[in-house]
């Protein structure tokens, strides 16, 4: 059995044979991998893309979604062995993703950190715990990472650009009014470093570099592609000949929790969205972002409302990469 929760777990040939397949779908969209079959989709945090493609995935597939609120749907739940459960939570993932696993076929999770100790929740630890006890596949819907997006991205790239590989990829910190989660610039770590493109990672101010985790990964995925990553304060440095950018607004790890002692160093960043100005110093790059996008803050209209900007299309793909995902792993994983 086999889970899809990291990229860093599947290779880039069973990564692009998911891309590969999920333009097939987008070519002939019904399918029947998932006939008299059924999937949960367990949201611990909000969603309108994520929610809405694997449900009609799974519906086209000729599946059944069953959405469950965990927010205040469902059960509290304990994941760490040996807790004494005097607390809010009601169940023990132990039961909750056996119980699961005996009613569906795969079980898709999002839950972000709480955002209170990040030594403890880099690792983790629900959705590891579900994938621990679950007997179905589990499926990361978003966490510390995002792999459903990174395959939507890959493929929205891939159509615009062609072949990735030796490409100038930006990743760009940009302005938010407030810290939000890693997950989606560590996934854009990932991919495009896997993918065998020169990443950049342009931030304010060294205390927004990622977790070594995935800093670590993408210096491992470009060693073996023969291309670089370099980590950059220099805004014309980093956007000079860039084919493809990246925007993603996170918190700052050192400041994990504690957001008001990040305050001075965000202020370093006011200048970094996206505009035209910066677009022109790239090598007519495209432009994306996963949405939700707050527009003239992270980029302006002028630029998303440009060719260039293929965000929509990015969100428009989650719906066939993850009917790929689904597939492939109710019929057991890749080969």
């Amino acid at each position: 059995m086999q889970h899809f929760l990291t990229t860093a777990d599947w290779s880039r040939q069973e990564l692009q044979a998911l891309i590969d397949r999920a333009r097939q779908f987008r070519e002939s969209p019904q399918g029947d991998a998932l006939k008299g079959k059924s999937i949960a989709l367990v949201f611990f945090n909000p969603s309108l893309r994520t929610r809405t493609s694997f449900d009609l995935g799974a519906h086209q597939l000729g599946g059944h979604a069953i959405v469950l609120d965990a927010r205040g749907g469902t059960w509290p739940v304990e994941f760490e062995d040996g807790a004494i459960m005097d607390g809010t939570a009601e169940e023990h993932v132990k039961e909750a993703a056996r119980v699961l696993s005996s009613y569906v076929d795969l079980i898709a999770i999002r839950c972000f950190p709480k955002f209170e100790n990040w030594t403890a929740e880099r690792e983790d630890p629900l959705i590891t715990a579900y994938a621990k006890y679950a007997t179905v596949p589990v499926i990361n819907m978003e966490t510390i990472v995002h792999p459903c997006q990174e395959l939507a991205h890959m493929m929205a790239l891939q159509d615009a650009i062609g072949d990735v590989r030796g490409k100038e990829f930006l990743l760009t910190w940009v302005p938010h009014p407030k810290p939000l989660n890693t997950a989606v610039a560590n996934s854009a770590l990932l991919i495009a470093s896997k993918f065998g493109m020169n990443v950049r990672l342009l931030i304010p101010d060294e205390v927004y570099r990622l977790d070594a985790r995935y800093m670590d990964a993408a210096e491992q995925f470009c060693g073996d592609a023969g291309t670089s990553l370099t980590v950059t304060t220099d805004v014309k440095a980093a956007y000079s000949g860039a084919h493809a950018v990246y925007a993603k607004s996170w918190g700052a790890l050192p400041f994990f929790g504690k957001w008001d002692d990040e305050a001075p160093y965000r202020a370093k960043g006011a200048g970094f969205m996206i505009d035209d100005a910066k677009m022109a110093l790239t090598d007519k790059a495209v432009v994306s972002h996963c949405l939700p996008m707050r527009r003239n803050v992270k980029i302006a209209d002028s630029v998303v409302d440009s060719p260039a900007f293929i965000g929509l299309a990015e969100a428009e793909n989650r719906l066939h990469v993850q009917k790929a995902i689904m597939e492939t792993l109710v019929r057991g994983g890749a080969a």
